[in-house]
């Protein structure tokens, strides 16, 4: 099984220009939520909460998430539990805002990865390794982490190996 840095380090083979990053921080949790929404239908009671294909799914993946690290599992799980909540919410309305919040965000949140990746001019990494959709989340929350200046020996071992984000020219244009 692949470790934690092995996945992210692949995952960021495909994400080293600033602003594809920078896309992913919306276009994902965009993504996230949409799926959970599509699929908090239908709903079965079952003592006392409620089950969905959304449900499921987010089990998968809390799984997956708890076998690479427990700390980013725990967060990932949470992070999971809240769209899922999100979803159930939305997916109680009209079939119309329903349907329309969750292909809406699917749509938005795409279009965004894809402007990200025309910078970045790279494919996204799911094209070569489907486990890129499970992965795309838990890069966001690292990227986040190491922003706030956290898990400096995962970032270390990740640019190791994938190398280190481009880093742009931020001076003004001469006019």
């Amino acid at each position: 099984m692949k470790s934690l840095v092995d996945h992210l380090s692949q995952y960021a083979a495909y994400h080293r220009d600033p602003r594809n990053i920078a896309s992913h921080f919306i276009g994902i949790p965009l993504i996230v939520v949409a799926v959970a929404v599509l699929l908090s239908r239908p709903e079965w009671p079952l003592a006392g909460f409620w089950l969905s294909p959304a449900v499921l799914v987010a089990l998968l993946a809390a799984w997956f998430y708890l076998r690479l690290e427990l700390a980013l599992g725990v967060l990932m799980t949470v992070l999971m539990g809240l769209s899922v909540w999100a979803g159930h919410e939305l997916a109680a309305h009209s079939t119309q805002v329903w349907l329309g919040s969750g292909i809406g965000m699917f749509v938005v949140g795409w279009v965004i990865q894809f402007v990200g990746h025309y910078y970045e001019g790279k494919k996204p990494a799911f094209v070569d390794d489907v486990s890129g959709l499970i992965v795309g989340p838990l890069f966001v929350v690292a990227e986040l982490a190491f922003l706030l200046g956290l898990r400096h020996d995962l970032k270390a071992d990740i640019e190791q190996r994938s190398g280190p984000v481009a880093r742009r020219d931020l001076k003004p244009r001469e006019i």
